[in-house]
């Protein structure tokens, strides 16, 4: 077992808190981690009738180290007192766990193929100290792409030693002050290689401002709840979880602006260390599991897909799946890592194992370039890795391998540089969610897609890349700044759209003559293209950086506010004009989230034995078909019109009353007379 490195959980090591966190989850720093062989990894050749029992199997063996990592965490003031109470207790309990996991996986494979051998080896896990990575592990892929190459110039400073020793962070499990690094004092290591097939096509689907997150990977854990034990952002394709079937994804409606991608685009949500209680809070995957903060919406999503330096690409298979990254590097090793950090201003420095300190006016960007190379044959395989793979240096794919367009994810997310001199009290950490155990470490961040594009737009696709074109819905947006270019001091906004006073043009002849223009007010129309330009989800006010940017294009209710501050008068603000915050139930509490538009509750199937002895499969419930806008019905001339103006309406029906009054007198007069 390793050293013990047990102490009092600081946000950053700089003293404070005690071991009882801020966030009140009950996750308890103990500055160590578990350290499990990744099975899953190892498992390159499972028969595809018995993948349904071994992606089950895997998911509890994540359960039972997430488990295993919580007992550890709250236990640090037995291990203080007793060094043996780790492995008598958390690590012993959990190697017996596996090896049963362990056997029925290869019983399962047993049944319809050849037994594997050696799955027992892979029981026994170990302790180790919660911030310093393990020895690098072997990774599937290779390739220029795999970003095992460089790791940070910057990434060797520590903080001024904070956080050594202590997981920090809001639950207690990271990120602490080593985990950043200044995109300043990172050298210049960006590499972007043209060539045979320069052309790009660009999707765009939005930042997720409606709220769609849930703690399932229909990838890697298909039909388990929570399989992925942290929260993600949901773009493009509305109906994953972990239930969904191929037939609910292809029928399902799409935040893309073209209606012909329904792909499914996801990645881990980063959050601020803030102590903000999310929807999540007190439900598995959130912050029972340690991913507690506030989830920050991007402000900015590009989702391009580009060519290859060598060959002409050919167009990927329908329901082609893909991940990029390790969500489990940490402990793995970093050869399957493959998140790039850096901030706007600067892409041409990327942080591998660091998150990025960014100077003020510039925003921090995440990017995920997935994998371009496919077998030809398959769209998943046992270990999710296997059927596609990266080029080599020299932009060739492996033997047996034919290039596809690479999706290349590109993220902005406006967050200010925390102040690491005091943990984040004054300006608050931020990190990607993680697997408990692997402490939110930048190493650990990865992306999710599966391929649902319409036929005829993947060939418009594929076409346009070979003939070196730039096309798509998003094709005008995400323009980068260029390398090394210093930003703006505030990020320019776009101007708001121009208030126009509702002078309405004169309808039909005036029965009046004295009656004014402004008649009865109808509510003015807005202008349709005045707040939403595509920033759905950012700050308020905040407005993005150009046009589309390919970002919000479908119409999609706001996460939070409008994305413009209103003019007082504007007709726009209206009471009932408003769109609520829409968030879609996560399907991460085991089963038992809350009803989310009709959606079922399960029953109550959750392993209870603190480290998960059979795997507890839920109902689907965060399908979260893309909600319906609410009505807009406004009250009519809300906060418009005079005293004036009302007089002027009211006179000729007071005169006309007036009138028939001195008729009627008249009238009786002329009665009596003839009486």
């Amino acid at each position: 077992m390793a050293a013990n490195v047990y102490a009092s959980a600081t946000d950053g090591g700089s003293g404070g808190d005690s071991a009882e966190t801020r966030s009140g989850t009950g996750v308890r720093t103990a500055g160590a981690t578990i350290d499990c062989p990744d099975v899953g990894s190892k498992l390159t050749s499972v028969p595809e009738q018995a993948r349904g029992e071994v992606d089950k199997e895997l998911a509890l063996l994540d359960e039972q180290i997430a488990k295993a990592y919580q007992r550890l965490s709250e236990s640090a003031q037995q291990v203080q007192q007793d060094p043996g109470f780790a492995d008598n207790a958390v690590v012993n309990p959990l190697k017996e766990k596996r090896a049963a996991t362990l056997e029925r996986i290869a019983i399962a494979i047993d049944r319809v193929g050849d037994r594997p051998g050696g799955l027992e080896a892979l029981a026994a896990c170990t302790v180790e100290a919660g911030n310093e990575a393990p020895v690098q592990g072997e990774g599937q892929d290779g390739g220029d792409e795999q970003p095992a190459e460089e790791q940070g110039q910057a990434g060797q400073e520590q903080g001024n030693g904070q956080g050594q020793g202590a997981n920090g962070g809001q639950a207690g499990n990271g990120p602490v002050a080593a985990d950043f690094a200044d995109i300043k004092s990172v050298q210049p290591n960006a590499n972007d290689k043209a060539g045979a097939s320069g052309g790009s096509f660009a999707t765009s689907c939005g930042v997720n401002e409606n709220g769609l997150f849930n703690s399932d990977n229909i990838i890697a854990a298909p039909g388990v709840t929570n399989g992925a034990h942290h929260f993600h952002d949901y773009v493009g394709n509305q109906s994953n979880n972990a239930f969904a079937s191929d037939q609910d994804l292809a029928k399902a409606e799409t935040s893309c602006d073209d209606q012909g991608d329904k792909s499914s685009y996801y990645w881990p949500v980063v959050r601020l260390q803030n102590g903000a209680q999310e929807q999540d809070a007190q439900k598995p995957g959130g912050g029972i599991e340690g991913n507690a903060g506030e989830i920050v919406t991007p402000k900015q999503v590009t989702l391009t897909f580009v060519g290859n330096p060598r060959e002409k690409v050919t167009a990927m298979p329908r329901l082609l799946r893909i991940i990029t990254g390790d969500a489990k590097s940490f402990v793995n090793g970093p050869a399957n890592a493959n998140a790039s950090w850096s901030c706007t201003g600067f892409e041409d420095r990327q942080l591998k194992d660091k998150y990025p300190l960014c100077p003020q006016g510039s925003d921090v960007v995440r990017t995920f370039k997935f994998q371009s190379c496919w077998d030809g044959r398959n769209i998943d395989s046992a270990n999710h890795r296997t059927h596609v793979a990266f080029t080599d240096a020299a932009g060739n794919c492996p033997s047996g391998f034919r290039p596809i367009p690479q999706l290349v994810q590109r993220i902005v997310y406006d967050i200010d540089a925390p102040s690491l001199q005091d943990g984040g009290r004054t300006t608050p950490l931020f990190a990607v969610d993680s697997f408990p155990e692997q402490l939110h470490k930048p190493v650990t961040d990865h992306g999710d897609f599966i391929n649902i594009f319409d036929e005829d737009l993947m060939g418009e696709m594929v076409d346009c890349i070979n003939d070196g074109r730039k096309c798509g819905a998003g094709a005008d947006g995400g323009q980068n700044p260029a390398p090394g270019e210093e930003p703006q001091e505030e990020p320019t906004k776009t101007p708001e759209a121009p208030q126009e006073e509702p002078t309405k043009t004169p309808e039909a002849p005036q029965e009046e003559p004295t009656k004014t223009p402004e008649a009865p007010q109808e509510q003015p129309t807005k202008t349709p293209d005045a707040p939403q330009n595509g920033n759905g989800g950012g700050k308020p006010g905040d407005q993005g950086d150009d046009g589309d940017d390919g970002k919000g294009g479908a119409a999609k209710p706001p996460a939070d506010k409008p994305d413009t501050e209103p003019e007082p008068g504007d007709a726009s603000t209206a009471p009932g004009g408003a769109q609520p915050e829409v968030k879609a139930t996560a399907s991460a509490d085991g089963g038992n989230a809350a009803e989310q538009g009709g959606g079922s509750k399960n029953g109550d199937d959750q392993d209870t034995d603190g480290l998960g002895d059979s795997q507890a499969v839920g109902q689907a419930t965060s399908a979260a078909p893309t909600p319906s806008a609410p009505s807009r019905t406004e009250p009519q001339a809300v906060g418009e019109g005079g005293l004036a103006d009302t007089g002027a309406q009211l006179w000729p029906a007071a005169a006309g009353a007036v009138l028939v009054i001195a008729g009627f007198v008249v009238l009786r007069r002329v009665r009596r007379s003839h009486l």
